[in-house]
């Protein structure tokens, strides 16, 4: 019966070391929420763009939302409460607005609805910049 060497001292010290940093990485990856960027592109791209130029798509481009009158945008056709709202885009507006849409301005058409705070935050905060 042949017997192997026996461990290298401090190699499964090591190792265990280097399995316990890399469990820790995972986990903050995991509790890590994306970035507003890639958030927008998860629950909005679908309907809208962002980016300067782009076309509308379902829902209208949201390049420079922030500071626009809701409803304005040339080009887009919006529902007519929406359109009459005469409604100012800012956080709270479209924090407002993720939230539940049609109680912000009954009679919009957006299905979208966002519960979380965080998911809310980090998509508008992205369209703060301008995106």
């Amino acid at each position: 019966m042949a017997i192997g060497p026996g461990p290298v001292p401090g190699q499964a010290q090591a190792q265990a070391q280097a399995q316990a940093q890399a469990q820790a990485q995972a986990q903050a990856q995991a509790q890590t929420p994306p970035d507003g960027a890639t958030l927008f592109k998860r629950q909005c791209g679908v309907c809208h763009t962002a980016g300067a130029g782009e076309p509308n798509r379902q829902g209208p481009n949201l390049h420079g939302v922030v500071g626009r009158t809701a409803g304005k945008l040339e080009g887009f056709r919006y529902s007519p409460a929406l359109a009459a709202s005469d409604l100012q885009w800012n956080a709270a507006t479209l924090d407002a607005w993720l939230v539940d849409s049609a109680r912000l301005v009954p009679g919009s058409v957006m299905p979208y609805r966002q519960a979380n705070p965080a998911i809310r935050g980090a998509i508008i905060d992205w369209l703060k910049e301008g995106n």
